[in-house]
C-alpha cells in the first residue's frame, strides 16, 4: 500500500515539473524575414507615454432654459375681457399688464374686503378692543384671499384706497422675456388652473448634446467646453456644463448632456442646431496607435517586436485619443509593437496556428 501511494507521488511531480517547463518555454513566435518586411511595409513603434488629449464634435440644439420660463394662469373664473399682449412672440417686461380678466367671483370677494374695511373702522370708533381685535382678524383674512388669487399687494391698496372694487383684474407678468405661447383671446372664459400666456426670458439658454457613454467618464471630469453656430462660425462661445442626465438612449447608446450659456445679446435661438467641441486631456499615459491594435471581438491582440519575430499578446486598452490608444496592461515601456502591417502579420500567425499570449 506504501509502494503505490509513494508511485503515485512520483508520477505527480513529474507531471507537474512537466507542466511548469512547458509553461516555462518562450511563446511561439511569428517569423518575418527582413526581406518580407521590407517588401510588405511593416514599421514598428515604440511603447511610449504621450500626453492624450481628446477632441469630440458632435452637434447640439438650443432650447430654453426651464428655471427661467414661466406659465400665466389665474385662480377663479372669469372672462378675458381687454388683452394687452395679442401676439406671440412679443417682449414684455417684469410687472406689465398682460391681460384683465373679470370675475363675478373675485367681485364678490373685493366687496368682502371692503365691508371688512368698515367693519375694522367702526370698530376702532367705538374703541372696544374686543370689537378691534375681531375685525382685524377679519380684515386679515379678506386681504390674505386676495393676496392667495395672486392679487398685488399694489392693487389690494388701490382697492382699500379708493373705497371700491376693482371690476376687472390685470394679470402682470412675474417676469421679463417673450411670449412664447398665447392661449386666450378676447372675450375668452379662462377656468382655474387654465393656462394663459408662457413666456420665457432668453437671458440665458440651454444647449443639449448627444454623447456616447464611452466618453461620459471624461466629460465628469471637466467644467467647460466650447460651442460654435453654423451661422456664426467665426464666434466661438465658453459654456459650462451644467447637467449629464441619468438615462442612456438604447438605440444610439448616447447620454444627453446639457450646457449652460449666457445670452444677453439673444443671439442664440431656441431650436437652433450648434456644433459643439469637448477637449478632453487625460494627462500622460502609456500609448500605441490604433494601427497596432486588432480586436477581435473577443480579444485585443497587438504584435511585439523580438529578435527572432514578433509574439501575439493580448493586452487591455483605455481611451482612445487623436489615433493613439492608452494601454492599461500587457505592455511595458519600451516595448515595440508592429504598428503598420499588422493585418499581415496576424494572418501569418492564423495560418500557422499561433495564439496570443493571455492577459496576466
Amino acid at each position: 500500500m506504501k509502494d503505490h501511494a509513494f508511485g503515485s507521488l512520483i508520477l505527480i511531480t513529474i507531471f507537474l515539473l512537466f507542466y511548469q517547463n512547458i509553461l516555462a518555454q518562450e511563446p511561439p513566435l511569428v517569423e518575418v524575414s527582413t526581406e518580407q518586411q521590407r517588401i510588405a511595409g511593416i514599421k514598428t513603434h515604440r511603447v511610449g507615454y504621450i500626453d492624450l488629449k481628446k477632441t469630440i464634435k458632435t452637434a447640439g440644439m438650443i432650447q430654453f432654459d426651464e428655471s427661467l420660463t414661466s406659465t400665466i394662469n389665474t385662480k377663479f373664473e372669469g372672462w378675458v375681457e381687454r388683452l394687452y399682449v395679442n401676439t406671440t412672440g412679443k417682449y414684455i417686461n417684469k410687472g406689465e399688464p398682460l391681460a384683465e380678466i373679470y370675475s363675478p367671483e373675485l367681485l364678490s370677494t373685493q366687496e368682502e374686503f371692503l365691508n371688512a374695511i368698515r367693519l375694522l373702522r367702526e370698530a376702532e370708533e367705538k374703541g372696544s378692543q374686543l370689537l378691534i381685535r375681531d375685525a382685524r382678524r377679519i380684515y386679515e383674512a379678506a386681504r390674505q384671499r386676495l393676496l392667495y388669487w395672486d392679487i398685488s399687494e399694489e392693487q389690494i391698496n388701490e382697492i382699500e384706497k379708493n373705497h371700491k372694487p376693482l371690476r376687472s383684474l390685470k394679470i402682470l407678468s412675474p417676469r421679463k422675456g417673450y411670449v412664447i405661447q398665447k392661449y386666450v383671446v378676447e372675450g375668452s372664459k379662462v377656468m382655474p388652473g387654465e393656462k394663459l400666456f408662457d413666456i420665457a426670458d432668453l437671458g440665458r439658454v440651454w444647449i443639449i448634446a448627444d454623447i456616447y457613454e464611452s466618453d461620459i467618464s471624461l466629460l465628469e471630469k471637466i467644467k467647460t467646453v466650447d460651442i460654435r453656430l453654423s451661422y456664426l462660425p467665426s464666434r466661438q462661445f465658453r459654456v459650462t456644463v451644467d447637467y449629464i442626465y441619468p438615462q442612456v438612449n438604447e438605440t444610439t447608446r448616447t447620454l444627453k448632456v446639457r450646457f449652460s450659456i449666457p445670452n444677453q445679446d439673444h443671439l442664440l435661438k431656441p431650436g437652433m442646431f450648434t456644433d459643439v467641441f469637448i477637449t478632453f486631456s487625460a494627462g500622460k499615459r502609456l500609448a500605441i496607435p490604433d494601427d497596432a491594435v486588432i480586436d477581435t471581438g473577443l480579444r485585443t491582440v497587438v504584435y511585439v517586436q523580438k529578435e527572432e519575430g514578433f509574439e501575439p499578446r493580448e493586452v487591455l486598452l483605455g481611451i482612445s485619443a487623436d489615433g493613439m490608444r492608452e494601454v492599461i496592461k500587457g505592455l511595458k515601456l519600451g516595448e515595440r509593437v508592429v504598428s503598420h502591417g499588422t493585418f499581415l502579420i496576424d494572418s501569418e500567425a492564423k495560418l500557422k496556428g499561433i495564439k496570443p499570449l493571455p492577459l496576466k
